[in-house]
């Protein structure tokens, strides 16, 4: 229809619309296709004509909770780094799960031409079939053949530790996510190590799902019984929960840093900003998104990325520790004795 509204061969539309016409088609007939294209409101069936080349142009990302404003900045970075060539769908499932290897089994029917994990577990990649060129984001924890990008995730939690045993801390609670994803138990596990070294007592840990009012609820329902074992510091898994701490903390009229520390991981735009600043583990999101989109283009061009070393399988990131106003010693507070 479209070749005979424009008054061309089927070839020449089959050029113009898959955007081959460089030194094939000319100037005058590409206009009247995309005028014929117009005028009869035709699609083309993108997804049919790579099929039949034996995979689509699409690159899946499967994350444990895109809500998470985190993964705005991830979903930023691959889209950086894979361009307009591939179409990016995003796996969305309920808010802090990961989806189930069915799941991706259904998408996988769409022949992808390659898949993004975030933050799998062991089991989840036990249990996902043969993927085709597939790259880990945020694996801390877990062992895998695949190439990886990964996070210092521990290093940072170190970091932390150091932070709130120099102001003087001796007594802090943890409050983590309940994703179950290893890059939480990794960071958790390290702070709390590094903590004990220190002489600092991690009194109390708690978990509710990446968001604000679920940490603000967790915290609020936890305070009474943390301010009794003498928590003056509240470690964050993210700076989501964070988030959620400060929140509840001035409902409670506790002030923050100088009744209560406040840390997270992430450093989320909002955390520069927030009342007071947020003392947080910055952990490069974009940088993630645009190496893993790096590493996929990879794979795709046919390179081998064997070999554990920073050009080939496994890719890590450094963490940065980035101090603002909501950490200070204990009992620092106007009117309050240091």
């Amino acid at each position: 229809m479209v070749a005979a509204r424009a008054g061309v061969s089927t070839a020449t539309v089959s050029l113009v619309t898959s955007g081959k016409t460089a030194g094939r088609v000319s100037a005058g007939n590409i206009a009247k296709v995309d005028r014929a294209v117009s005028e009869l409101g035709y699609i083309v069936d993108g997804l049919g004509s790579s099929l039949a080349r034996g995979r689509s142009n699409i690159v899946i990302l499967v994350a444990p909770d895109v809500s998470n404003p985190f993964f705005a900045k991830v979903i930023d970075g691959v889209r950086g780094e894979i361009g307009d060539t591939f179409q990016l769908l995003l796996s969305v499932t309920e808010a802090g799960r990961m989806p189930t290897p069915a799941v991706v089994r259904n998408l996988l029917s769409l022949r992808p031409a390659g898949l993004l994990v975030d933050a799998p577990s062991a089991e989840f990649l036990a249990a996902l079939p043969a993927a085709g060129p597939m790259v880990l984001l945020d694996t801390a924890g877990v062992e895998s053949a695949a190439p990886a990008v990964n996070f210092d995730v521990a290093a940072g939690a170190v970091m932390l530790a150091d932070h709130l045993a120099g102001l003087g801390h001796t007594t802090v609670a943890y409050l983590d996510s309940t994703t179950g994803t290893e890059t939480f138990r990794v960071r958790r596990e390290a702070f709390c190590r590094h903590a004990r070294i220190h002489g600092m007592d991690v009194a109390a840990q708690a978990g509710t799902t990446i968001d604000v009012a679920a940490a603000a609820q967790a915290f609020a329902g936890a305070w009474p019984e943390w301010e009794r074992k003498g928590v003056t510091a509240v470690v964050c898994g993210t700076d989501t929960h964070a988030y959620g701490v400060l929140q509840e903390a001035r409902i409670a009229r506790l002030e923050v840093p100088g009744r209560l520390a406040v840390t997270g991981f992430d450093d989320l735009p909002y955390s520069e900003t927030s009342s007071p600043g947020l003392t947080t583990v910055r952990l490069p999101a974009t940088e993630l998104g645009r190496a893993a989109g790096r590493q996929l283009l990879r794979l795709l061009a046919g390179e081998d990325l064997g070999g554990a070393d920073a050009t080939g399988h496994t890719l890590t990131l450094g963490s940065e520790l980035v101090v603002r106003g909501s950490t200070a010693g204990p009992g620092t507070g106007p009117g309050q004795r240091r």
